[in-house]
C-alpha cells in the first residue's frame, strides 16, 4: 500500500462541485474517499457572483479534502488542471504526519 503522506485540498466555486467529484469517483487509484466543505472564499482571483457575494464581499466555494500519496496528488491536479482549466479552482497540497482510524 502506498504511504498517504499529504493532503490534497481543493476549493472551487460550487457550480463544479459534481464535475470534480465525478472525476475522483472514476479514479479511486487516486483518492479513494475525501470529505466535501461548504466555505466562503475571498481574494484577488475570486469573481463575486450576485448581489448577495458583492454586498458580503466573499464567495461561496466548495472545499474538497483528500489524504493520499503525494505522486498520485499530483497526478490527480495534473489530471483536473487538463480536464477542468478553470482560474476559480485553487489547490494545495500540505504534507501529512500521521493518518489513521479509531478501529
Amino acid at each position: 500500500m502506498k504511504p498517504l503522506d499529504c493532503a490534497l485540498t481543493l476549493i472551487l466555486p460550487q457550480s463544479l462541485e459534481e464535475e470534480v467529484v465525478d472525476h475522483l469517483l472514476r479514479h479511486p487509484e487516486w483518492a479513494s474517499g475525501f470529505t466535501i466543505t461548504q466555505v466562503e472564499g475571498k481574494g484577488v482571483g475570486v469573481r463575486l457572483h450576485g448581489a448577495r457575494e458583492e454586498v458580503r464581499g466573499r464567495a461561496r466555494r466548495v472545499q474538497l479534502q483528500t489524504v493520499m500519496n503525494i505522486a498520485d496528488a499530483r497526478a490527480l491536479v495534473a489530471h483536473l488542471r487538463e480536464g477542468l482549466a478553470n482560474p476559480q479552482i485553487a489547490y494545495w497540497i500540505t504534507p501529512v504526519l500521521e493518518f489513521g482510524r479509531f478501529a
